[in-house]
Order: structure tokens, then C-alpha cells, then sequence
């Protein structure tokens, strides 16, 4: 059993359902390690929230939590994927006055990530894309991601790990599917996601873990040539934790000692 849909095991949705018809939900992607789901109540508040933005009714916590452990029960490893739609309806934009939300949870394996991209870093591809600017939609992990898939689709070289996506303006935003961190003069700096992008969990972590620690975090307008002369940059989600950039055109760098320290926390911070 790798997939639930509204707590039964199946693999189809309607077809129309408004997560396929509109893309009208939300998701989370958790990381399943050793039998535990990593982050589950960071997580879970961050689904509410992007529930709560586009009004649809979250379902609750208890619900999704026990139908998690059945999805899990026999499995150590892997990685989780959340989503919630609007559920089936009539044709048209308008949602239904009264929606029942579809859940779908499914577990997949780990992906084969080399280790090196861990340890020596990676390259980073700068993608032509720019993300469109809509602040109702900004953080919240919308099932639309045709942006991410286009930017995606723009390298098939394997020695490329991510791409790094700008706005509009040309302003830095966030990878393809992870957040952006900077170290410039001791400070970690990670772009404003107040016009677009999307507010990763370990995103959060980070900047929780910077006022612990007394270094400052500024989150703010990031311009590409601002980013090109970061003494580190790193990015960071919930299924590859953290890989320090070692390249990206206009950019290189071969010593992480932040990201490092950073890195070491969050693979022993599981809480």
C-alpha cells in the first residue's frame, strides 16, 4: 500500500476533481526515516495555513496523522507526499458552497541523490523562467507548479542539480523545488517571498535556528549580482536537507563553512 486516497487504498481521483481539472489544492512533502515522519506538526501547520489561503477546509490533524501511520506501517523509508484538493464538483470555476476536500497521501523511495552533492556541492543551472508575481498565492505550495515544471524541463545535464529561479524584476526567488540561503559577511540572507515563491519547512527551521543561535538572518529583495558575490550559497528542503552551491554561472566555490555547521544541525535536529 503506497497510496491513500480519503483514507482508502487506490490510486485514481475523479476526473473531476478540482485538483486535476484547476489544480485547485494544496501539498507537503515530509521525509520518512527510520519508521518516523520527520517535521509532521511543522508540516501539518503549514498545510493549514495554505488551506486557510486559497479557503479550503483543512482536514484535521488526528485524521491525517492516523491515516499517515497506516500508509507507513511497514516501511522505514521515504519520502511522503500530502496533498489536499477541493474535491469533485460541476464544471466551472466557482467552488461548490459546501466542497468535501479530497485527501491523497502517498509514500515513495528515497530518491538516489549522490553523496557528493551533500559534501562538495553542486551546479546550478539559471534558468530563463522568471516566476510571475501574485503576493494572495506567495508562500503557500499550490498544486499549479507548471512554472517549476517548464523550469525544470530547461536542463537534462546530470551534473546539474537544481535551477535557480528570479521573478520577474530579477529578483532571486528560490530553486525549482527547494529555498535559497545566502552567507554574505557572517549574516545568512534568504530572498522575500511576499510576491512569490513558495515557504519551505526547513526554510523556517533555518531562520528559527539563526535567532537561536544569535547570527543575524535578513530576509530580503535578493538581486542576481548580490547573489553571484555571496561568500556561500545553499539550498535547502525536507527530502535533501541542505547542498552547499559549488557552482552557477558567475559563481564558484569550493569551501562551505557555514552551510557545513548548518548542515550538521539539521541531520541531527529531527524534532
Amino acid at each position: 500500500m503506497n497510496t491513500l486516497i480519503n483514507g482508502a487504498p487506490c490510486d485514481t481521483i475523479s476526473v473531476n476533481d478540482r485538483g486535476l481539472l484547476y489544480g485547485d489544492g494544496v501539498f507537503r512533502t515530509l521525509l520518512l526515516r527510520k519508521g518516523k515522519v520527520l517535521q509532521w506538526h511543522r508540516h501539518y501547520a503549514c498545510l493549514f495555513k495554505d488551506c486557510n489561503a486559497i479557503y479550503l477546509q483543512c482536514p484535521p490533524e488526528s485524521l491525517l496523522y492516523g491515516e499517515l501511520e497506516r500508509l507507513v506501517q511497514d516501511a522505514q523509508d521515504g519520502v511522503i507526499k500530502i496533498i489536499v484538493t477541493r474535491g469533485s464538483a460541476q464544471r466551472g470555476y466557482a467552488p461548490a458552497p459546501h466542497p468535501v476536500a479530497t485527501r491523497i497521501l502517498n509514500l515513495s523511495p528515497l530518491p538516489a541523490y549522490s553523496e557528493a552533492f551533500s559534501t562538495s556541492g553542486i551546479r546550478l543551472h539559471l534558468c530563463q523562467l522568471r516566476l510571475g508575481q501574485q503576493p494572495r498565492l506567495a508562500g503557500v505550495k499550490h498544486l499549479n507548479r507548471l512554472e517549476n515544471v517548464l523550469a525544470a524541463a530547461e536542463w537534462d545535464d546530470p551534473d546539474i542539480a537544481e535551477g535557480l529561479l528570479l521573478d520577474e524584476s530579477g529578483y532571486v526567488i528560490e530553486a525549482v523545488r527547494s529555498n535559497i540561503f545566502m552567507v554574505k559577511n557572517g549574516d545568512l540572507i534568504t530572498p522575500d517571498l511576499s510576491r512569490c515563491g513558495v515557504s519551505g519547512v526547513q526554510r523556517e527551521r533555518l531562520i528559527e535556528w539563526a535567532a537561536q543561535q544569535g547570527v543575524k538572518c535578513k530576509i530580503m529583495d535578493v538581486p542576481l549580482d548580490d547573489l553571484l558575490a555571496a561568500d556561500e550559497i545553499f539550498l535547502v528542503n525536507s527530502v535533501i536537507g541542505l547542498w552547499p552551491v559549488r557552482e552557477l554561472p558567475g559563481y564558484h566555490c569550493e569551501h562551505h563553512p557555514v552551510a557545513q555547521v548548518i548542515q550538521d544541525w539539521l541531520a541531527h535536529d529531527s524534532n
